[in-house]
């Protein structure tokens, strides 16, 4: 009676977890400790399930005593990786293709750079090759990205170079951003602050024509760091709310689970993620030593509604260049 009462309340409570992992939203614990890591790694903990099921399968089948407990978890298990790899079904295992760039459509490449590790060329090299019209690179410093500009304007392709620094010791503590010059001249908005902790910043037009720009770079949920993240979360919502004419990108630290609460499930408050939209959002840009199924996708293009989403993908072929991310690009073109 007490093996078979042990065995009722092990089932339930692996029926609970797995329930909050595969739908945390539910529950209003997306952004709870231990379900943030979770929930943003879907991909490799269905992996982990059904290696799982496969074991407990394999002990059931050996231990007589134990085979109708063990199925029963193997069960749960199974059915946990279905109803999760539906939900990376739906998001999108690849994004879609890019169309021949019109003269008013956007290209807006993300790269967080771990440093420089890939090097200004390499940057440079890849925003020329995706005709890139906005470049936003976290965790670069100013001296790396001076040289990413020089080496665009070398090739024809001037830019203007808006950054923020909270110090000068940490690569990390600092974002820069470039903006071609067809755009128009930009300046960085002071008084839209910054994400807490590491530095995100917004570049409004000087003619008010134009997109808002936000450089986007919340600190990830460590220990330490979740109220933090939180709240760089709830400033880059509060971007996409209190204007019109958006576009943001970077390393958010964060996936569409994570952005529940803000009142959408294509994107962040107001802004459209551009890989749920183009059915890529379910490819993993962190980290990049994992295969993209299995990471996490938290590198982000987003987009109010005046913008079309065209296409979006993960680059992957930056994979041994140096940095931890992949970097992500996008097609935008103004709404009819």
């Amino acid at each position: 009676m007490t093996r078979r009462l042990l065995a009722a309340v092990v089932t339930l409570a692996l029926a609970a977890v797995l329930l909050v992992a595969c739908w945390p939203q539910l529950f209003g614990l997306e952004r709870a400790p231990g379900v943030i890591h979770v929930v943003a790694m879907r991909g490799m903990v269905v992996l982990v399930a059904v290696l799982l099921a496969m074991l407990f399968t394999l002990i059931a089948l050996l231990a007589a005593r134990l085979r109708r407990f063990l199925a029963g978890l193997a069960l749960l298990l199974l059915v946990f990786a279905v109803v999760s790899t539906g939900v990376l079904a739906v998001r999108g295992f690849g994004g879609d293709g890019f169309q021949t760039k019109a003269p008013a459509d956007v290209v807006v490449l993300s790269w967080n750079t771990l440093g420089d590790a890939p090097g200004a060329e390499a940057i440079a090299e890849l925003a020329i090759a995706q005709e890139a019209d906005i470049v936003v690179l976290p965790e670069t410093s100013h001296a790396a990205g001076e040289q990413v500009r020089q080496l665009l304007a070398n090739a024809g392709r001037p830019m203007q170079l808006i950054d923020r620094q909270l110090d000068t010791i940490s690569k990390a503590r600092s974002t820069e951003l470039l903006i071609s010059e067809h755009l128009g001249v930009y300046v960085r908005d002071e008084a839209a602050d910054s994400t807490p902790t590491l530095p995100s910043l917004v570049a409004v037009p000087v003619n008010g024509s134009g997109p808002t720009i936000v450089a986007a770079h919340p600190v990830s949920p460590m220990p330490g760091e979740l109220r933090a993240w939180r709240d760089g979360l709830d400033w880059l919502a509060a971007r996409c709310q209190d204007t019109a004419n958006v576009i943001m990108a970077g390393d958010l630290n964060s996936t569409l689970d994570h952005w529940a609460s803000y009142g959408s499930s294509t994107g962040l408050a107001d802004c459209r993620d551009a890989a749920r939209a183009a059915g890529g959002a379910a490819v993993g840009t962190w980290p990049a030593v994992l295969p993209p199924l299995l990471g996490a996708p938290i590198d982000h293009v987003l987009a109010t509604e005046e913008w079309e989403i065209i296409g979006f993908r993960v680059i992957e072929s930056a994979d041994g260049a140096g940095s931890d991310h992949r970097p992500v690009v996008a097609q935008l073109r103004p709404a009819p």
